[in-house]
């Protein structure tokens, strides 16, 4: 296996005490410590009401990043298309394929990003079924790329501006149902383990049997995203998993309220069925030392057969979180660059 890159997933989390406009510049300073450190790609999400992520409109969000930073790709993990018009989307991705030439990916979710009342609104003529999941994608490819069949409604409309590059189309995917729509129209697959801990690598290996060159991408390309930290400190790094069992277990009950304090999470005794989803959770994620997590993401890489990992870290403390993606940067001998 080639060498592992490491790339960063933002979901501009709003950490107890802070706010908004703070988080935003956290996402930004994040954005360029991963740029100078070398890492591959940082991807924003797009969450809808949802009173402490800050994430919700990531074409915005790449503007303002793409300006921050020099060499690292920027991408949507990702668009979820069925909340707007393909050609919009296309319109987005092509502006900022033409400011950023080169660094943008456009990655592509059929979840409603929330709740079904908020994604009716996003689009009323939303239906949530595949077929028009599918009809969506084949829309974008023919705007992303000017593909025009005859007598087709792609030769009266456009999607402006052009640029003599495309952004490369990604596929997200949980439970693996999209890997073979990734895989038939030719586009790039990212497997979400931080959502789904089970049947990631039979996905990746089913999309790679089934890929289909497409003009944008002439063989597969997958890659995997899960939460992690690193840390020095097993003590630090203790804390951060106790956290995060409580704050994801937080989330499955429907819970956007600020998190209690790390003593109190600690005294937290669960219920029989709560810990059975604690301990199913922990396959969401992965945390330790530098070395531990050389071993663990080694693995996940060799288990995929991808050589590139997407790690999501929330964290109480950013100062926390910023030293891990150094520890990580390090620990893979990521080549640093120079930076704006």
């Amino acid at each position: 296996m080639s060498k592992i890159k490491l790339s960063v997933l933002d979901q501009s989390v709003v950490r107890t005490g802070s706010n908004t406009r703070e988080t935003l510049l956290e996402t930004k300073a994040l954005a360029q410590l991963a740029d100078s450190l070398g890492y591959e790609r940082f991807w924003v999400s797009e969450h809808h009401n949802i009173a402490n992520i800050a994430g919700t409109t990531p074409e915005v969000l790449m503007a303002f990043l793409g300006a921050e930073t020099r060499h690292i790709r920027l991408g949507a993990a990702g668009i979820m298309l069925p909340n707007h018009s393909s050609l919009k989307v296309a319109e987005n991705f092509r502006m900022l394929e033409a400011l950023f030439p080169g660094r943008i990916d456009l990655g592509i979710g059929r979840a409603p990003g929330g709740d079904r009342l908020t994604a009716r609104l996003l689009n009323p003529q939303n239906t949530f079924s595949e077929q028009d999941f599918v009809q969506q994608i084949v829309d974008l490819q023919h705007f992303l790329t000017d593909a025009a069949p005859p007598g087709s409604i792609y030769e009266k409309v456009k999607a402006f501006p052009q640029a003599s590059t495309a952004p490369p189309m990604w596929l997200l995917t949980s439970s693996g149902g999209s890997a073979t729509i990734a895989a038939h129209f030719g586009a790039a697959l990212s497997f979400a383990q931080f959502i789904n801990p089970n049947g990631g690598p039979e996905a990746v290996a089913h999309y790679r049997e089934r890929f289909r060159p497409s003009p944008t991408l002439d063989a597969p390309l997958a890659n995997v995203g899960i939460f992690g930290f690193c840390s020095e400190s097993e003590e630090i790094v203790d804390r951060w998993q106790t956290i995060m069992d409580y704050r994801i277990l937080h989330i499955e009950r429907g819970r956007d309220t600020p998190l209690p304090s790390y003593e109190e999470i600690a005294e937290t005794e669960y219920m029989p069925d709560e810990q059975l989803r604690v301990n199913y959770n922990r396959g969401r994620m992965i945390a330790g030392t530098p070395e531990q997590m050389k071993e663990k993401i080694g693995k996940m890489c060799a288990e995929y057969g991808v050589d590139e990992i997407v790690i999501s870290t929330m964290a109480e403390n950013e100062e926390e979180r910023m030293e891990s993606f150094r520890l990580l940067a390090k620990t893979f001998d990521l080549k640093p660059r120079a930076t704006l």
